[in-house]
């Protein structure tokens, strides 16, 4: 074997200078789905062969013409510098290709779902009713990208990496076959989620590498594993056809009734900070260095940092349009993007695009979104910290607005504008691209607004300044050369067996032990474990589709019983194991107070138990909608109950069943919770944000030992909760345990007792 390899590397060294010395200085080889064009000291290019595009030798290389002029234009020339290139192609582009290419596609899953949310047609029938394949183009697909010529695609849920690989070469050669050949930048939000119930085995592949969240990863205090998830994420999205990650969410979680708490990085803005730094540095670098085609550009959100929400309201919807900063603290929330997306280690220097959220952040320039805040974006961002990256909205900011509870536009402070006239007054803020918009139109009545106001050539100008931008993101990951994949290829990256190690090691590095009374754990394995079902109350999601009740395992009892021997009964029992999750204290709005004559707004509940906000605000921070006839938003002296309540019930009860034998609590944690419910009836308590059941059996079994942190503090009660400005980090009073431990920001229990080592030194 190895005399033959020896044998090849020889005869492509021969060819090679053959090659160099009297012919041509690149080989062509033809691919399943393209033609892979190799060139001797240059970039490797891809095309399709019935696309139209052909190649062109010039100085003995190879070129792809994407115009079809017969011409080597600079945006052809891969020699040449990135912005030369995307300069020389926006002064090329039409107005309608310019307008194309600030658009970025609603959410689509491949194959396209039959009705509702993400629904498509193939050849005007459903998937199921068409015989398409679940590669194959959509009818919304093919439309926005020829009539209104959109490149930026956002993807949601696919049937396998092969699929997703497939789709990839169909949408890439449609795209190519059109005037001026730019490629498709694909993206999607985080898609590396832990399954539960899904088995690890070493060697074992799967559909994605599961890892934590980013906020189960910020409880290692570790920004080189933050980095690692990067560089290996960024790997399986390219092997997937995606460029660009909606990703990451560093808002500082300083709110923490926020129904977005989990997707941060913490409340701490030190941490945040570096923890920003290294994900965007692995995201972006390919091999450690510069841009390449592993890299993926990275749209950190969201600008200046969505955490601050009054009384934690989420900006989906009209009822959380205002963030606030009570402690005069916005500077803390921008910090994770100017000192660290903004400030890299690695070569890329910052991060590629910036999504600002849907919210008003209150006295901080104009009193409308952050999408439409000159301030906030041209002078502060653009101005003071000289970003000049690509700026997106957050989805949907345009659109119209009927209710503040429903799930629909996030046009806050514009309401009265016209769809266009919205468009226009995002330009004229700073943005470059609108998210969630598959249609042209309106954004080319805003360059007619902007021509009757400021000049056909000024309008031109600033088009082709945010042209220059979108394409420089496109060009520098390599997809004008070869946005092409290897199917076979894919299959072979995406979810392999050393990334999925990789993954599920981060998981047990995210669980924190925050509770061991007496030493309960760790506990031997096959001792006999009572596990109780957990009961799960009806709920309804954003979009209005709601779940029945059921009662269901807690865990994967399979798993579990390779660990334990799993017993019906607390009497049989050496010790019981719990699993629930944080309360579920509703959004802070309820349509029914508002029949009953209320505003509508209603307390966020961080407790199992009732609550009445007798020590809320008189009068909220900000208010007013035009679908509001009253500016005042507090819900003092209003009641609310949690969805979950029967979680502290099912700890209580089984403690009561158990008497003086262990109880072991998991609890996965999607914001801060008021422990003092369940505290006393545990005896030790694990949380964690997401992981897989195995991860958790090898913590309590002892296998691996707990090394997590709080990333945010736990409050003793909702009486802290009221009291904290939702702008300020780490102000609350922490539960304090039966044992004495305080539940604070960097505190977690390893077998030995408190862990007090460089991590806690550094950030606390």
């Amino acid at each position: 074997m190895k005399h033959n390899k020896q044998n090849t590397f020889f005869i492509i060294a021969l060819c090679a200078i053959l090659l160099v010395s009297c012919g041509d200085k690149f080989t062509t080889q033809q691919n399943e789905d393209y033609i892979e064009v190799k060139n001797l000291e240059g970039s490797t290019l891809g095309y399709h062969p019935e696309s139209g595009v052909q190649l062109l030798t010039v100085d003995r290389y190879a070129f792809k013409d994407l115009n079809k002029n017969g011409e080597l234009d600079a945006y052809e020339d891969w020699r040449l510098p990135v912005k030369e290139r995307a300069k020389d192609l926006a002064k090329k582009m039409s107005l309608e290709d310019i307008a194309g290419l600030m658009l970025y596609s609603s959410h689509q899953s491949l194959p396209g779902r039959s009705r509702g949310f993400g629904s498509s047609t193939y050849n005007g029938k459903t998937f199921s009713e068409s015989g398409a394949l679940a590669s194959d183009l959509s009818d919304e697909q093919k439309k926005f990208l020829s009539d209104d010529h959109l490149r930026h695609v956002l993807i949601t849920s696919v049937e396998s990496p092969a699929v997703a690989a497939q789709w990839n070469n169909n949408v890439q050669a449609f795209a190519e076959g059109l005037y001026l050949g730019i490629p498709v930048n694909t993206s999607s939000d985080p898609r590396h989620g832990s399954d539960s119930y899904a088995e690890f085995n070493a060697g074992a592949g799967g559909d994605i590498s599961m890892w934590p969240g980013t906020l189960g990863i910020a409880a290692s205090f570790d920004p080189a594993l933050m980095k690692q998830f990067g560089e290996i994420a960024s790997k399986e999205y390219r092997a997937l056809g995606i460029a660009t990650a909606l990703s990451p969410q560093i808002d500082l979680a300083t709110e923490p009734r926020w129904s977005r708490f989990d997707g941060t990085m913490g409340e701490d803005p030190d941490l945040a900070t570096d923890l920003a730094r290294a994900y965007v540095d692995g995201f972006q670098s390919t091999n450690g260095g510069d841009w390449g085609m592993e890299s993926v550009n990275a749209m950190v959100k969201h600008w200046p940092g969505g955490g601050p929400e009054e009384g934690g309201r989420d900006g989906h919807f009209g009822y959380g349009a205002y963030a606030v900063y009570p402690g005069k603290n916005i500077k803390d929330h921008m910090q994770p993007f100017t000192e660290g997306a903004f400030k890299l280690e690695g070569p890329t220097k910052m991060a590629a695009a910036v999504m600002p959220y849907y919210t008003i952040s209150t006295g901080e320039g104009e009193k409308v979104a952050n999408g439409y805040n000159k301030y906030l974006i041209t002078d502060v961002l653009r101005g003071t910290y000289g970003y000049d990256g690509v700026l997106c909205t957050d989805w949907g900011i345009t659109r119209d607005i009927t209710s503040v509870s429903k799930f629909e536009g996030k046009p806050f402070g514009v309401e009265g504008l016209s769809v266009a006239e919205r468009h226009y007054k995002a330009i004229e803020a700073g943005m470059d691209q609108f998210g969630g918009n598959n249609d042209m139109g309106p954004v080319l009545e805003a360059y007619k607004l902007g021509v009757a106001e400021k000049g056909e050539e000024a309008m031109r100008a600033r088009f082709e300044e945010s042209a220059v931008r979108l394409l420089t993101n496109i060009f520098r990951t390599g997809l004008f050369e070869n946005p092409y994949l290897d199917v076979e290829e894919t299959k072979e990256i995406v979810g392999n067996s050393e990334y999925m190690k990789a993954g599920f090691d981060a998981q047990l590095r995210s669980i924190i032990m925050l509770k061991n009374s007496n030493k309960a754990l760790p506990i031997e394995t096959k001792q006999k474990v009572y596990v109780p079902q957990r009961y799960i109350a009806p709920t309804t999601n954003w979009w209005g589709v709601t779940t029945e009740p059921k009662t269901v395992d807690a865990f994967n009892m399979e798993v579990v019983a390779k660990y334990f021997d799993v017993v019906e009964t607390p009497e049989e029992a050496d010790f019981a194991l719990v699993g629930i999750q944080s309360p579920d204290g509703g959004v802070g709005y309820n349509d029914a107070d508002l029949e009953k004559g209320g505003n509508g707004y209603i307390p966020i509940n961080l407790q199992y138990g009732p609550y009445t906000a007798n020590t809320a605000r008189e009068v909220s921070l900000a208010g007013g909608s035009p679908l509001e006839d009253f500016t005042n938003r507090s819900y003092k002296g209003k009641s609310v109950t949690t969805i979950n309540a029967t979680d502290m019930q099912l700890v209580n009860d089984t403690k009561a069943k158990m008497g003086d034998k262990p109880v072991i609590v998991s609890v996965k944690v999607s914001k801060p919770m008021v422990f003092s419910e369940i505290e006393p009836s545990a005896s030790s308590i694990l949380i964690h944000m997401g992981v897989q059941d195995q991860a958790l059996m090898d913590i309590i079994s002892g296998k691996v030992e707990p090394s997590a942190l709080l990333p945010f503090q736990m409050p003793a009660d909702m009486l802290t909760v009221e009291a904290q400005f939702e702008d300020v980090p780490r102000d609350m009073v922490p539960h304090t345990d039966a044992d004495g431990n305080v539940y604070d920001f960097a505190f977690g229990l390893n077998w030995s007792g408190i862990i007090t080592d460089e991590r806690v030194k550094n950030y606390k």
